[in-house]
């Protein structure tokens, strides 16, 4: 006699890239596609996407003229280094160009309809990438656009942040899968990225926040969702030194977003407790390495001592967004081409057992 089936056991995704056919289903999925959320990923697309960032880190050669006379276009409403050079390098490596539009002045959608600005850009350039405030920008944007468009951040999710840092990670202990992965610090959009990441890779995340700035409900069910799948797990509570105790890799931010700046008396102590220093990092293992998406704000969310620390794997996880992105616009763009290599998958290092 069988099981009901809300009471049989779940089957576990195989995590990782397993054939030259899985590759090429999972890059057919993605062409044409956009890229708001970690969300909108499936598991093997986002294994495909990484398995693509080691390729193209290893052998860019051999992707010189695969995005040739491509257009990309970067409208950009905050500040940004790394996100726009990144995006330009990636292409222009490629032989495609890139277009930036500041739009620090004035947020889309206020001199024409997000609609109308969809329509036009369709025609002339074959992607588009946004850094906005509202996430609902890149979402309308999507809606309306023919030619694939991507989130380079909003105040919801940074998606191509969380590609990177997890490819990051993959170069570091060869697989995520069991990784002991822990974000403290403001439940923000960065959070929101990572804890999708994880999940789909099979980590264990932990997060923990000052109450009353835990990640966004919504998000938590997605992740755990993703977690049952792949035999990862996501874990939540209020105090950092527990949750970065055995901790593979301790990852904050800054607390202070952009368009927080006036929230900055009120959050500065809140988040004092979960400053990343070199007392926190003794909880973790001693392999354990310290992240951070960058800009950081030094002698608050983290102290030069653990930022500048042979732990610190920060200006990693800042190359790696161009080859991250790179095979992130090869997917989309039609680009993609499956050059194998042992990372690994599915195996831990055996010194991290």
């Amino acid at each position: 006699m069988s099981l009901p089936e809300h009471e049989q056991p779940r089957a576990r995704a195989e995590l990782g890239i397993q054939s030259d056919a899985a590759f090429t289903e999972a890059a057919k999925a993605l062409r044409g596609r956009d890229l708001s959320s970690i969300a909108d990923l499936t598991v093997q697309e986002m294994a495909a996407i990484l398995e693509l960032s080691h390729a193209v880190k290893a052998r860019p050669e051999d992707f010189r003229h695969a995005l040739d006379a491509k257009q990309m276009v970067l409208i950009f409403e905050k500040a940004s280094l790394r996100t726009r050079l990144t995006f330009e390098t990636a292409i222009n490596t490629c032989g495609g160009n890139a277009i930036f539009v500041d739009q620090t002045n004035s947020v889309l959608g206020e001199r024409e309809s997000l609609a109308d600005v969809a329509h036009n850009l369709e025609r002339w350039v074959n992607v588009i990438v946004l850094r906005t405030y509202a996430h609902d920008t890149v979402t309308e944007i999507g809606e309306n656009a023919k030619v694939p468009v991507i989130n380079a951040l909003s105040d919801y999710e940074h998606p191509c942040q969380a590609l990177a840092d997890f490819f990051t990670l993959e170069e570091r202990f060869g697989s995520c899968e069991g990784l002991k992965f822990t974000y403290v610090g403001d439940g923000n959009n960065v959070c929101h990225s990572l804890m999708l990441a994880g999940a789909l890779l099979g980590a264990h995340v932990t997060v923990a926040t000052p109450k009353g700035y835990e990640p966004d409900l919504d998000i938590i069910h997605k992740a755990i969702a993703f977690a049952e799948q792949t035999g990862g797990s996501i874990q939540l509570m209020h105090d950092a030194a527990k949750a970065v105790a055995g901790a593979d890799a301790v990852y904050t931010d800054v607390c202070i977003s952009m368009g927080q700046e006036n929230e900055a008396t009120k959050r500065t102590p809140i988040f004092r407790p979960y400053q990343v220093n070199e007392d926190l990092m003794r909880q973790t293992t001693e392999h354990a390495v310290f992240m951070h998406c960058l800009p950081a704000h030094r002698g608050q969310e983290v102290t030069d001592a653990v930022i500048d620390s042979p732990q610190s794997i920060v200006f990693d996880q800042a190359e790696n967004r161009m080859h991250a992105q790179k095979a992130l616009l090869l997917m989309l763009l039609g680009g993609a081409k499956r050059i194998p290599r042992d990372r690994g998958v599915g195996k831990r290092r055996k010194s991290l057992a």
